[in-house]
């Protein structure tokens, strides 16, 4: 959980909608879910300034868009794969599949090419090409937003070996770990981000039809975040603890950004396909919050080394006041402890060491002693693990205050493609380069 912070850059959708369905193999649907967001107060649903429902009205009332949450759009086709510089969305489904034996390369492709369509028709407010469930029909795209994978395993079953990242060789084992191997990796891995749960539920099923016999479900997650709007201005989200989580995250009109994120534009060589792709690495961290929520707000506050309240360093100042690590109390002690989880992740404590936290709160409900299994899934961002999460985790295996707190109990590393062109399929440079 480093100590850093996320943009928003989700635009408004539909000024580009024709109002007409594009949703093949579903006839009589004649208005596409975009369309709706124009005429959903002709239902008699009044709207509040802030998109709440306040009441119904006791007869159709004057057509009323649906609010902004709805209509925000991501786009599908880009430099690079949506889902990773977007903010943080309310719901998110985290998954993996392993390719069935025998599928090889052109199974993957043919499976990505159909995938790559159901996402850019989902993410655009449009049905699914196939059979649609319309569990979300009267739903906006939500800032939807699916992104996807590929796990070590891919390559060999799909004949590139050679062309397999040095970036993507197994994360080293760290002293924290407690691992779930049926929970951990995958040859192909997917993140579905969405505003509306519906939204999200839904292009989980898509993703998982559409594997139909070339893949199976290897492990599904499930996490959420604070609703967009749920707070009068934009603020850094907040973790299970109760702490403000994602300061100091990389922010995308920084000089370096791209540098410590992507891969560059102009890569050569083997995993040429790689430009303008990323890492992630997916950590399932369970908070062990009963243990925590015994400690007094000052010592949670030790623990990280920022304040509960508004997350400002306990060196003084607002929330993204420098952190001043030389500062000493009356008494002469560190008033940043030494050992505290914000003062360790600080780049500037791990060589320049960087990486855009993405992550979603989960909660499994509770174990057979009535203990909650609830924690955060951990999704990182970077051009390469070794020098971005590798370094940072390391450190903190070293004597971070958190760690007595927390345990990980799942992990996964993934080469993330860069985005598709229009006509083009997420993975196509590499399947039939």
């Amino acid at each position: 959980m480093a100590d850093q912070s996320l943009p928003d850059t989700r635009t408004p959708a539909g000024a580009h909608d024709d109002g007409v369905s594009e949703d093949a193999g579903a006839p009589g649907r004649g208005v596409s879910r975009r369309r709706l967001l124009g005429t959903a107060g002709a239902t008699g649903l009044v709207l509040g300034a802030a998109g709440g429902a306040v009441g119904y009205a006791a007869r159709p009332a004057e057509a009323t868009p649906l609010s902004s949450v709805g209509a925000s759009e991501a786009m599908f086709h880009g430099k690079h794969q949506p889902g990773i510089v977007q903010g943080l969305q309310a719901r998110g489904h985290l998954v993996t599949f392993d390719l069935a034996t025998g599928a090889g390369r052109k199974g993957a492709a043919a499976l990505l090419r159909r995938w790559s369509d159901t996402a850019r028709r989902l993410m655009a407010g449009e049905a699914a090409a196939s059979v649609d469930t319309d569990v979300a029909r009267d739903a906006g795209p939500s800032a939807l937003t699916v992104t996807f994978g590929f796990g070590h395993g891919f390559f060999a079953k799909t004949g590139l070996e050679k062309r397999r990242p040095v970036a993507l060789d197994p994360l080293p084992d760290f002293s924290s770990d407690q691992l779930d191997k049926a929970r951990s990796d995958g040859d192909l891995w997917v993140q579905i981000g969405a505003d509306d749960a519906l939204v999200a539920f839904h292009a989980l099923r898509a993703i998982q039809r559409d594997a139909g016999s070339a893949a199976r479900l290897r492990w599904q997650m499930n996490g959420f975040n604070r609703s967009p709007g749920a707070t009068a201005s934009p603020m850094t989200a907040r973790n299970l603890m109760g702490q403000i989580d994602g300061t100091r995250n990389p922010k995308p009109g920084e000089s370096d950004f791209d540098e410590r994120i992507f891969v560059p534009s102009s890569g050569t060589g083997a995993a040429d396909w790689m430009a303008d792709g990323s890492y992630a690495v997916v950590r399932r961290i369970r908070m062990l919050l009963d243990d925590w929520e015994q400690l007094s707000t000052g010592e949670q506050e030790n623990v990280i080394g920022r304040r509960k309240a508004d997350g400002a360093p306990l060196s003084g100042g607002a929330e993204t006041t420098a952190m001043d690590l030389e500062k000493t109390d009356a008494g002469g002690d560190l008033v940043v402890p030494v050992n505290a989880h914000a003062r360790i992740t600080r780049p500037d404590q791990n060589g320049g060491a960087a990486m855009l936290r993405r992550p979603w709160s989960y909660h499994d409900g509770f174990d057979a002693k009535g203990v909650p299994d609830a924690g955060l899934l951990f999704v990182c961002w970077q051009a390469d693990p070794l020098t971005g999460f590798v370094t940072v985790q390391r450190k903190l295996d070293r004597g971070d205050a958190l760690s007595k707190y927390i345990r990980h109990e799942a992990s996964g590393l993934f080469a993330v493609p860069g985005g598709a062109a229009k006509g083009e399929y997420v993975g196509q440079r590499l399947l039939e380069g």
